[in-house]
C-alpha cells in the first residue's frame, strides 16, 4: 500500500509519464512507465541493500544524486518548452515513432534514478525491516516489489490516458501541456536545489 500510494503522489515522474503519453502516445507512454519502474526497483533494491551506510560514510553520494536529479530536470524542462515554442501540432498528423519507445524509457528511467526524493522516502520505508542476517532473495524481493507496483501504476496511467479519444483530445492541446510541464520541471529543480524537495 505504501508504494502503491508513493508511486500515486504527483511529482515530476508522472508529469513526465503524462506528456510522454500525451506527445508520443501509448507506446511512449508506457515506455516511459516501463523505464520509470526499473529505476524505481534498482532504487529500491539499492536502498535495501545498504546505501544507507554509503550515505552516511560518503555524504558526497547525496550532493551527486541532487546534482544529477537537478540537470535530468533542466533537461527535460528544455526539451518541453521548445515543444511549447513550436505551437500547436496537427492533432490527427502521425506520433513521432522513432523517439516514442527509446526515449520514453530513459526519461522515465533517469527521472526514477536521479531522484534524491525516493532515495530517502525508500531508505525511511525500509528501515525498520532490514536486519543484518537479511538473506539476498528479501532484498531481490523488496527491489521486485517496488518495480513491479511502479511500473505497474504509471504504464496504467498511459494506458487509461490512451483509451478512446482521450489521448487526441490532450494533443490538441499538447504545446499549452509541454509549456507547463517545462515550468514544473524547472519548479521542481529549484525545490531540489534549495532542499525543500
Amino acid at each position: 500500500m505504501v508504494f502503491t500510494l508513493g508511486a500515486m503522489s504527483p511529482g515530476p515522474s508522472l508529469a513526465v509519464v503524462l506528456r510522454n503519453t500525451i506527445s508520443g502516445g501509448r507506446r511512449q507512454g508506457v515506455a516511459t512507465g516501463v523505464g520509470h519502474g526499473i529505476g524505481f526497483g534498482i532504487y529500491a533494491f539499492t536502498a535495501a541493500l545498504g546505501l544507507a551506510t554509503a550515505l552516511s560514510v560518503h555524504p558526497g553520494t547525496e550532493l551527486v544524486l541532487k546534482w544529477g536529479g537537478t540537470l535530468i530536470l533542466v533537461w527535460l524542462g528544455i526539451k518541453f518548452l521548445n515543444h511549447a515554442i513550436e505551437g500547436p501540432r496537427d492533432e490527427d498528423g502521425p506520433i513521432d515513432i522513432e523517439s516514442s519507445g527509446v526515449a520514453g524509457f530513459f526519461q522515465g528511467f533517469f527521472i526514477a534514478i536521479f531522484n534524491p526524493k525516493i532515495l530517502a522516502w525508500m531508505l525511511a520505508l525500509y528501515s525498520p525491516f532490514i536486519e543484518a542476517d537479511v538473506v539476498l532473495t528479501t532484498l531481490l524481493g523488496m527491489g521486485l516489489l517496488g518495480m513491479v507496483i511502479d511500473g505497474t501504476w504509471y504504464v496504467s496511467v498511459a494506458m487509461f490516458l490512451t483509451k478512446g479519444d482521450k489521448v487526441n483530445a490532450l494533443r490538441r492541446k499538447a504545446h499549452i501541456i509541454d509549456g507547463a510541464m517545462g515550468a514544473i520541471m524547472f519548479v521542481f529543480a529549484g525545490l531540489l536545489i534549495t532542499g525543500a524537495l
